[in-house]
């Protein structure tokens, strides 16, 4: 009977085993929440070195990062078949790199391509003067459809949105170019003529979209520069909500243009570096330990 007793006194190995790492110390305890705790400090910290490396890094490459007078990759140029190319190079201009367009006679964009959402925080920043505008130039006709100063945002709507007509035209657009043409583009105008606050739609396209920011020459005994700053969401859904049917496209480039080609004119402006803003990184789930 004794030793019955004692038999069943003693504890199976794996049992106390099990048991043990079922119920846990105080001490474990501690230790887990510490290894927790380390681990949501981990995810912190690389949460935060990925947001301050997407603050660090523009989106768009600066035209002050040129070596020469070429824009700096990669933007590059493009146009259309025939035309005089626009020049665009990057000079010093009151104390500072920035950018020269000119057109004389001519037509051509300068194009950064990228692919970044469309949030309502998304902001586009420049600064920008004209030095010329095209004289005769009119942004409701096809004729005078040019202009010294615009910097345009394409978006990747998917075109199967877009009705069988429009199709159709921007296949042989993008055909003719051999670029692809955005689906949609807004572009900010600094025109000669027309209200600021004026939207309009392209008088070849309805592809483009155009809102006039500025209007004739800055006031004088000023630098000329002026600064702007857009909500690209808000402008999007103002310009192009009717037929996005709620969609939110992506941007697929930063256009800067001008031309003087229908006009026979001549145009000269000037652009500072330009500043695509996109929203801070949402921290991991889970770390507000």
């Amino acid at each position: 009977m004794a030793a019955a007793a004692h038999t069943q006194g003693l504890q199976n190995p794996f049992t106390s085993m099990i048991r043990a790492s079922a119920f846990p110390t105080p001490t474990q305890l501690r230790g887990a929440a510490s290894a927790r705790s380390l681990i949501a400090c981990g995810a912190l910290a690389l949460w935060a070195a990925a947001s301050a490396c997407a603050q660090e890094a523009p989106l768009l490459t600066p035209f002050t990062a040129a070596s020469g007078t070429q824009a700096p990759a990669p933007w590059h140029f493009s146009s259309l078949p025939n035309k005089t190319p626009t020049r665009f190079e990057v000079v010093q201009q009151d104390g500072r790199r920035v950018l020269k367009v000119d057109a004389d006679e001519s037509y051509g964009n300068l194009v950064h391509r990228l692919q970044a959402p469309l949030t309502s925080a998304t902001t586009l920043a420049w600064r920008w003067r004209v030095g010329q505008f095209v004289e005769g130039a009119d942004l409701r006709t096809r004729a005078g459809d040019d202009g010294a100063a615009r910097i345009c945002v394409f978006f990747d709507l998917p075109t199967q949105r877009l009705p069988l007509v429009e199709r159709t035209r921007l296949a042989l657009a993008r055909s003719a170019v051999g670029e692809d043409v955005p689906s949609e583009a807004l572009c900010y105008v600094w025109d000669a003529t027309q209200p600021k606050g004026s939207w309009l739609v392209n008088a070849y396209t309805r592809r483009m979209r155009m809102v006039v920011l500025e209007s004739g020459p800055t006031s004088a005994g000023g630098s000329g520069w002026v600064t702007e700053r857009r909500n690209l969401l808000e402008d999007y859904q103002r310009a192009f909500g009717d037929e996005a049917g709620g969609l939110v496209p992506d941007i697929a480039a930063v256009v800067i243009s001008a031309d003087a080609d229908n006009t026979h004119g001549h145009g000269v402006a000037y652009f500072s570096d330009v500043a695509l803003k996109s929203p801070p990184l949402t921290p991991p789930a889970g770390t507000a330990e």
